[in-house]
């Protein structure tokens, strides 16, 4: 199982970024998954979950409104739509793939975990 996360960068805050993560070695659409993500000196943290069929999703309070996850199952991967990014939001991203399809906020919830990618906001 591998679970390619990218689309991470610099970008200035106000700006936008979309992550991706695709998943390969497992029938995707039996997954839920998630996105979490790590800032230097700090947990790993709950970012957003989407559930298999696209149907569900649910996010941080820290990103609503700004963040949309969603899937494309055909494809076999997650993507993180990421606008008006603040400063607070520079830290590694990582995806996640829950065979359980509960979508959870707890990252021990999760059977895969991708690389990581950094998302770095400048003030």
């Amino acid at each position: 199982v591998q679970l390619q996360a990218s689309g991470g960068g610099l970008v200035q805050a106000g700006g936008s970024l979309r992550l991706s993560c695709a998943a390969s070695g497992l029938t995707f659409s039996s997954y839920a998954m998630g996105w979490f993500r790590q800032a230097p000196g700090k947990e790993r943290e709950f970012v957003a979950t989407i559930s298999r069929s696209g149907g569900s999703t649910n996010g941080a309070d820290s990103v609503k409104g700004r963040f949309t996850i969603s899937r494309d199952n055909a494809k076999s991967t997650v993507y993180l739509q990421m606008n008006s990014l603040k400063p607070e939001d520079t830290a590694v991203y990582y995806c996640a793939a829950d065979l359980g399809g509960y979508g959870t906020t707890w990252d021990g919830g999760y059977d895969y975990w991708g690389q990581g990618t950094l998302v770095t906001v400048s003030s």
